[in-house]
Formats: C-alpha cells, sequence, structure tokens
C-alpha cells in the first residue's frame, strides 16, 4: 500500500490550528512534530492522554513519525489502566496535565521547541500502519481494542470532507466538544483537519457560555463538532449564538426539533454522523430533510440472521453492526436501536432507543433516559422507569406528552426528576454509573 502524507490540503501559509486564540502555521505544527518525535521514549505502544488538542495532535502525529502506536482509553480509571498494561507491558503515558496513570511509566509533554528551518517535506506514512488503537470497555470490563490504520482513518475522513462539502470551505476552523481519544473526536476533530486543511482548536469547551464564545472567537468559515447533549444544553441556555458554516453531531440520535433549532439559531446546516468504534464513521443524514442515513462512499450493507453487516470503502472486512437497522437498499437504511436495548413488555417490543428519542423531543425536556431496572424475584412484568432533567416541568404534564407518543405499555413507573444524568465527556451514560444514580433513587424511595 502507499505511503500517505500527514497532513495535506494545506496552503503553504494556513493556519493548522488557534491555540489560546493565536494561529499556529503548518510548518510550525510540522516542527513541533518532529521535535517531539526526537524526544519520545523508544517503545511499541503510547497512551495518548493530552487533553489540549494541540498537543494531542502533535503526540499522535510524533507517534506516527516513530511508528509507535497511539493506544487511545475511554477514561482514567486506575482498574481500566491495569487491564491495559497487562496487554501493552511496555507502552508509556504522554500526558500534559496531572492525571491517574499508574501503573504506566509517564512522559510529561515538553515545552515545544521551533527548529531554525522548516521541515523539508511533508512526513509520509504507510497507509497500512497501526496508527491508533481505540479502546472500548465490554460488559465484562476487559479492554477492547480496535486497531486504526493510517489508510482506514484518512479513508473515513475523506469521505466526511466530500459529504460535508468541506471542499467549498477551505481553511475552516473547528471547534470540538468531545474528547480526541473517542473515535469521533479523533476522526472529526482531529484527523479531519490534518488531512482536510482545516483549522482544529485546541480546547474542549464544556459550558454552553464557553462554546458559544470559543466559536465566535474563530474566523469564519468556521464549524461545531458536537453531541446531542451539548447542543440541547445550548439550544436551552444561551440566547444568543454565533453564527456557523456547518453542525456535526454524533453519539446519539437527534431529534428533528432539535436539529430544526440548532440549523435556526445557528444559521447553519446540520449534519447528524452515525458510526461506532469498530468500523468508524459509517453513515450521514441531514436530520431537518430526512431520516434515512445514506451510507459513506463506497460502503455497502447486507443483512442476515445474525444482523446487518458493512462493508468497503474504509472499512476493513466486513463488520457487524450492533444496532437494529431497517435497510432502503444498499446504502440507505433507518436506525431503531441498539439489540442490547430491545425491551419486550406484554407482548410488545421496542428499543430504549426509541423512548429516548421521543422522550428527549419534548419540549422542556433537557436530558432523559429510560431504564429498565433489575426485577424482583417472581416479578412477571417488567417495568420502565425514566431519569428526566426537565425543570419546570411537572410529572403530570410530562406523562401526558409521553403519552402521545408512546405505547401505555411503555410509560415509565417511576419517574424521575433529576439534577443531571451522569454523562461521560462524550455524553454517553456509561452503565456502572447510570445503575449507581438508580440505586440511589431506589434507596431514597424506600
Amino acid at each position: 500500500m502507499a505511503d500517505l502524507p500527514l497532513i495535506r490540503n494545506f496552503r503553504e501559509d494556513g493556519v493548522f490550528a488557534y491555540c489560546s486564540g493565536k494561529p499556529i502555521g503548518t510548518a510550525r505544527f510540522l516542527q513541533h512534530v518532529l521535535y517531539l518525535a526526537s524526544q519520545l521514549p523508544s517503545a511499541a505502544y503510547v497512551v495518548n492522554l493530552c487533553a489540549d488538542r494541540y498537543q494531542f495532535s502533535v503526540a499522535l502525529a510524533a507517534a506516527l513519525v516513530r511508528r509507535q502506536v497511539s493506544l487511545l482509553p475511554p477514561n482514567h480509571t486506575p482498574d481500566l489502566f491495569r487491564r491495559l498494561s497487562r496487554s501493552y507491558p511496555d507502552a508509556y503515558c504522554i500526558v500534559d496535565s496531572t492525571v491517574e496513570h499508574r501503573p504506566f511509566s509517564i512522559f510529561s509533554f515538553p515545552k515545544l521547541t521551533d527548529t531554525p528551518q522548516p521541515p523539508d517535506s511533508i512526513p509520509a506514512i504507510p497507509a497500512a500502519q497501526v496508527a491508533a488503537i481505540v479502546l472500548t470497555s465490554g460488559s465484562t470490563g476487559e479492554p477492547t481494542p480496535h486497531p486504526k490504520t493510517w489508510g482506514a482513518l484518512v479513508g473515513s475522513v475523506t469521505a466526511e470532507f466530500e459529504r460535508l462539502g468541506l471542499s467549498t470551505k477551505p481553511g475552516t476552523s473547528i471547534v470540538g466538544t468531545v474528547p480526541p481519544q473517542h473515535m469521533y473526536g479523533l476522526e472529526s476533530t482531529v484527523v479531519l483537519p490534518m488531512q482536510g486543511g482545516l483549522a482544529l482548536h485546541s480546547g474542549r469547551p464544556f459550558y454552553p457560555a464557553d462554546i458559544a464564545s470559543e466559536l465566535e472567537a474563530l474566523p469564519r468559515p468556521r464549524g461545531l463538532v458536537t453531541t446531542p447533549v451539548h447542543l440541547r444544553t445550548l439550544i436551552c441556555e444561551s440566547a444568543v449564538l454565533p453564527a456557523a458554516d456547518f453542525l456535526v453531531c454524533a453519539t446519539a440520535p437527534l431529534s428533528p426539533q432539535l436539529a430544526a433549532a440548532a440549523e435556526k439559531r445557528f444559521a447553519a446546516a446540520l449534519y447528524e454522523v452515525y458510526g461506532c468504534t469498530e468500523a468508524g464513521q459509517v453513515a450521514t443524514r441531514r436530520t431537518v430533510k430526512t431520516s434515512e442515513w445514506s451510507a459513506l462512499p463506497g460502503i455497502t450493507l447486507r443483512k442476515d440472521e445474525r444482523g446487518t453487516w458493512i462493508k468497503g470503502g474504509h472499512v476493513s472486512g466486513e463488520v457487524l453492526l450492533g444496532d437494529v437497522i431497517e435497510l432502503r437498499g444498499r446504502q440507505r437504511f433507518l436506525l431503531h436501536g441498539r439489540h442490547a436495548d430491545l425491551v419486550n413488555i406484554a407482548g410488545k417490543r421496542t428499543s430504549l432507543a426509541h423512548l429516548n428519542y421521543h422522550l428527549n423531543s419534548i419540549e422542556g425536556v433537557r436530558d432523559g433516559v429510560f431504564v429498565v431496572p433489575q426485577a424482583d424475584e417472581g416479578e412477571a412484568v417488567t417495568r420502565l422507569m425514566a431519569l428526566v432533567v426537565a425543570p419546570g416541568m411537572t410529572r403530570s404534564t410530562l406523562m401526558k406528552a409521553l403519552r402521545r407518543r408512546i405505547d401505555p405499555a411503555f410509560l415509565p413507573r417511576p419517574l424521575c426528576f433529576v439534577e443531571a444524568l451522569p454523562r461521560n465527556a462524550t455524553s454517553k451514560l456509561p452503565r456502572e454509573a447510570l445503575a449507581t444514580l438508580v440505586n440511589e433513587l431506589s434507596t431514597r424511595a424506600a
């Protein structure tokens, strides 16, 4: 397989990143990469824990130059690191802040030094080289590794670049609210700028006011890569939002109402991305226009008794998806939730994703989730419960709205109002954290 450039589509005087409001050019970025590559310890694997997106990108690129594989864990828990160290005993951590890293050795991100002369050329990376191993924690708690070659990552973001029409917006700046260690964050806020000639934003703003101010501080064209939870909070809590040139959303299905509100408030088109850690990006849709997903170029889908499979494009081999999918052709489909989320009550079936979609589509609901509580011994019929963040709403108003949207068999008993849900950095709800909250609420009720 051919070598692929580390970065491309940049003008000679192009901006690679904005750090604390200051632009960093492509030549300076390459200087930083080569300097860091010369300083890295000798090892096969590096756990990239850099929180600053620019420093994460420099570390990722330096590891590529040194032919080291970047390990990207979903969290920083000591238990995960212990398990990870057993699989990768010679790995070390690179950090730019104080984080728990034991039992790994630590390499602190250094003060970057510019070389007197810019690099002679852009480094080329073998397409077949494993660039990163993105890790997820399965139901057993064991880290599940998903290797990503440089060729697959480049192919994925190239398809995204074309699908979003970014070739008509050269030099676009991107603010991301998701961490770069997550597959979505890695593709859409790091590798996409590297390969699309776009300018990444070094921070990861969390609060609505910070997201709006960081986006407004960037020159146009500019875009926002975010999640439904961040987007909903932005819409609810921000009186004025800066104009953008595109919006990208992923990690959970987005309601058409929220998508329409976001497009109106930002004066920009919003696209959802569907994907998974196993395959990366798979499909997109313009949510205000259609409920159908369109696969990225080269990707096709097929169905058998085990489920829905995808192959082609940047996807390595054939991958079985974990979602309930209704095919509308070889490249178009509807998404109905995950197989693991299917529930059967009184002979009726639905998915938790379907219920969550309707719950979060209700005006006044800022966040919410349906939960299947642990059944008591001898209990014949499962009753769902729901946790909702909805300041100012009453239980009767919310239940009335749910009755108009879902079958009565799936109405939550109980419906619990909470101040916040225990979402992680990618706005997902870890199973253990959600179970802890449910137990606390059950104990109070008792």
